[in-house]
């Protein structure tokens, strides 16, 4: 942790508030900060200033001012010119033909087609090449996904930051940061839910209720498969049910003005991929998929990229310490997996081997509110909804939650993106 604490430190010139919650899970951060270090300092196709700014549209399409306030700062301390932060129409014209992707990637990356790439590397003096265009493709998915994980965990400013001098940060619990990442949470917050009413006995029940359904599906899973006609049907309700997934706390949020400029049509927002009249074919993973393609395709044209991404995502995937709540020696695969197929589910991705009767098992409804508004409109997060769900898990847990939602989340809207690209270059 010391060392992974020093290098970040070294790195960045800081030890922000998203490493310190990050350190819950040493193996991820690390892979994490490797990663972020990569794409925002190494060689590659953009320049820094670039980087940095692509960064700050992204974090502002979900409204995220922690995070569009780090890059300004670092926008400027690599040289990036200040009337840029006055207003995307004041960047040159190619960071602003890129704000059309930002939006569909962010909101609704199902809509993403070949023409969107054409337009970004046909526009003449301000075109972007292949190689361009995917490493912002990978700093726009990056920084939409932390924006969640940002929102999800609490995570508030530094305390030299505006906003970071509270009596009480709007962090998860009513502990600051620093508390949490030392383990420490209060009595209370085990036994009393948003009604105030819950105890620790009934949290502790629904522990046991998950464990005894995980046990029963492994034992229908050892007795009989279902067709793949009885499979694609299972997904199909799925994907219609998640879309009546939605939270209490569903009003619009009007974003500030000081973040509203980063981006463009600020009224654009998440809508499910079947409203209105829309039909999107669902993507199948057998026809395209991280592994087989988007990986190489990365690879080739940002040299190293694919490989730390792929690794980031096979941690946050199989991390495990075989713990659920106070029980050891536990097999979550099943848990995660669901948790993960569900986020795909929510974009449409399907995967043909895979029973989605088993997420309606799993996920109860107060998880998947959360699970819905983490990746989808994270700007509308409440303490109450990490509270309400998994009462009796760790804060180490949930944060674990968030690692498998944000990295789920950035490979669906990769896997649109670099369809469309390969697309477009065949």
């Amino acid at each position: 942790m010391h060392a992974l604490f020093a290098d970040s430190f070294a790195a960045l010139g800081r030890l922000d508030n998203i490493t310190l919650v990050m350190v819950f899970h040493p193996q991820y951060l690390e892979s994490f900060l490797k990663t972020q270090h990569y794409l925002l300092q190494m060689d590659g196709p953009l320049p820094l200033h670039y980087r940095h700014y692509i960064g700050i549209m992204a974090a502002a399409r979900h409204q995220c001012s922690y995070l569009v306030n780090l890059h300004v700062n670092d926008f400027l301390h690599v040289g990036g010119d200040p009337k840029w932060l006055n207003g995307l129409e004041n960047a040159p014209q190619k960071l602003q033909n890129l704000g059309e992707l930002n939006k569909l990637l962010a909101h609704r990356p199902w809509l993403i087609t070949k023409e969107h790439i054409e337009r970004l590397l046909k526009a003449e003096e301000h075109s972007w090449s292949l190689a361009e265009l995917v490493h912002a493709v990978v700093l726009l998915t990056h920084y939409h996904s932390l924006a969640s994980f940002t929102f999800g965990c609490g995570i508030s400013p530094e305390i030299h930051c505006d906003g970071g001098h509270t009596f009480r940060p709007p962090s998860v619990s009513n502990y600051c940061i620093c508390d949490i990442t030392n383990g420490n949470h209060s009595v209370e917050e085990n036994q009393v839910n948003s009604a105030g009413n819950v105890s620790v006995s009934d949290s502790f029940f629904e522990v046991e209720a998950l464990m005894e359904k995980m046990r029963q599906l492994q034992e229908c899973r050892d007795e009989e498969e279902a067709s793949q006609e009885e499979m694609a049907s299972r997904f199909e309700i799925e994907k219609r049910e998640s879309m009546f997934v939605f939270s209490s706390d569903d009003e619009e949020v009007t974003p500030a003005r000081d973040i509203s400029r980063h981006f463009e049509d600020t009224s654009y927002g998440y809508k499910d991929f079947s409203r209105h009249g829309m039909h999107v074919p669902t993507f199948r993973v057998q026809d395209y998929c991280w592994e087989d393609h988007g990986y190489s395709l990365v690879n080739r044209l940002y040299p190293d990229v694919g490989q730390l991404i792929d690794e980031k995502f096979h941690i946050a995937y199989n991390l495990t310490y075989n713990t659920m709540a106070m029980h050891k020696d536990v097999d979550t695969s099943m848990l995660r997996r669901a948790i993960w197929n569900y986020i795909h589910c929510m974009f449409g991705i399907r995967y043909d081997d895979y029973d989605y009767g088993e997420i309606n098992q799993l996920l109860d409804r107060s998880f998947k509110v959360y699970i819905k508004t983490i990746v989808c409109t994270p700007e509308k997060v409440t303490k109450r909804m990490y509270d309400s769900f998994w009462r009796q898990f760790k804060h180490s847990e949930k944060v674990h939650v968030n690692l498998l939602l944000i990295e789920a989340r950035m490979q669906a809207e990769l896997l649109y993106a670099l369809r469309a690209i390969t697309r477009y270059m065949t």
